[in-house]
């Protein structure tokens, strides 16, 4: 997320816990093992239910973050396992730092190595980033002008590197609040009701890897689908491989031409290539409109979240 100071990226952040479906007793084992082991366990929780929300501040080092020591123990990436893991300050993080998500963020894991052996803890976390578009904060702002040269404005921007950013899908703008909604009586929609949508979603997404043949029933028969006696790991959409991609993510003539005009006009890797087309954003938008295949609108709605102003 990208915006300005107080347009409120950490409220929304913060409030992406509330709108996650709720954990499995597998992700509910998982994510208790790593905190026992992290000896972070709270008192009186022998089974953690919630999901994690980690939000390490921009000091913190590189074993803070994905974990080390003489006797290794998780860091944050891992203490956010099916959770989120919320960076706030992105560029101010060290480079160094961010760099080395970069290969949990793939594999879902990371591994420590020592002298007397490694251990490879589980990190399938969601990442939340928010910054501000330059150090005053407020270039491209409507109301008030910024101060950066565009040089600076650059120069800040590259503190991200490509290839990181090419590993998160979604990039959104956050503009200022206007008055008029700050003090309006409109009531917006509530977490509880968006994550009965998200919850639905997350129960076609299990039926799908459970038994595929049966998504050609009604999806609404989902609710209540727990992925219990699966012959796959894979829970939902973001931890689909290639052959997954293949099976569940088929496009029809008018959206392979539409992906064909993006790999070209938008630069897309290989990598932004399967994210748009299926693993983390128009196989999901598609699963939140009650949609078993993926049509053109899911596709333009997944490409107009690549990145904009950023890096170019």
């Amino acid at each position: 997320m990208v915006g300005s100071p107080g347009a409120g990226k950490t409220l929304l952040a913060r409030a992406m816990p509330s709108i996650l479906p709720e954990m499995s007793i597998e992700e509910s084992l998982d994510v208790t093992r790593i905190y026992s082991v992290a000896d972070q366990l709270p008192a009186g929780t022998p089974l953690i239910r919630h999901r994690p929300f980690r939000a390490p501040h921009h000091t913190i080092s590189h074993a803070g973050l994905v974990g080390g020591g003489n006797v290794p123990k998780p860091g944050e990436i891992s203490l956010a396992h099916r959770g989120v893991l919320f960076l706030d300050e992105f560029p101010e993080f060290g480079t160094r730092v961010l760099e080395v998500m970069r290969q949990p963020i793939e594999d879902k894991v990371v591994t420590i190595s020592r002298a007397k052996g490694s251990l490879t803890f589980s990190a399938n976390f969601q990442l939340i980033a928010a910054m501000n578009p330059c150090p005053c904060g407020y270039y491209g702002d409507a109301m008030k002008p910024g101060t950066c040269a565009p040089a600076l404005v650059t120069k800040y921007q590259k503190r991200i590197s490509g290839p990181l950013l090419d590993r998160i899908d979604i990039h959104i703008e956050v503009p200022r609040v206007d008055y008029e909604k700050l003090s309006g009586d409109r009531v917006g929609e509530s977490s509880e009701s968006i994550r009965a949508h998200v919850q639905a979603a997350r129960n076609i997404q299990q039926i799908r890897f459970t038994n595929p043949k049966s998504l050609s029933l009604a999806p609404g028969a989902s609710a209540g689908v727990s992925n219990n006696g699966s012959s796959t790991d894979i829970i939902c959409n973001a931890d689909m491989r290639m052959g997954e991609i293949r099976q569940f993510c088929k496009l029809q003539d008018e959206g392979q031409s539409l992906m064909r005009a993006a790999m070209t006009q938008l630069n897309l890797s290989a990598r932004a290539y399967h994210r748009t087309q299926s693993v983390k954003l128009a196989r999901t938008i598609a699963d939140l409109a009650g949609s078993e295949n993926i049509q053109s609108a899911h596709l333009v709605e997944a490409l107009q979240y690549r990145p904009k102003l950023m890096l170019g």
